[in-house]
């Protein structure tokens, strides 16, 4: 969590969740540009984007603790995965 690589893929993340979320608020109202109410839609997305960034932030590795929630563990010497 404290790499620049980690918040380099968090930002990638979060900038593609908000563009995804607003992209479906947009959607999912069926109506014109000049018809959304754009504070609603934005105030979603950045929400959306705030979870992101929280769920990779509670997912880091921290201390070694283990794999976070999409990596799967990986065998020792001598081990097998289950």
């Amino acid at each position: 969590m404290f790499t620049a690589g980690f918040w380099k893929a968090t930002t990638e993340r979060a900038l593609r969740t908000f563009a995804q979320s607003l992209a479906a608020v947009l959607v999912a109202g069926a109506t014109t540009l000049l018809d959304v109410d754009w504070q609603a839609a934005l105030a979603t997305a950045g929400m959306a984007t705030l979870l992101a960034v929280l769920t990779a932030v509670g997912a880091a590795n921290i201390g070694g603790r283990g794999p976070g929630i999409t990596e799967t563990p990986t065998a020792r010497k001598g081990q097998t995965t289950p």
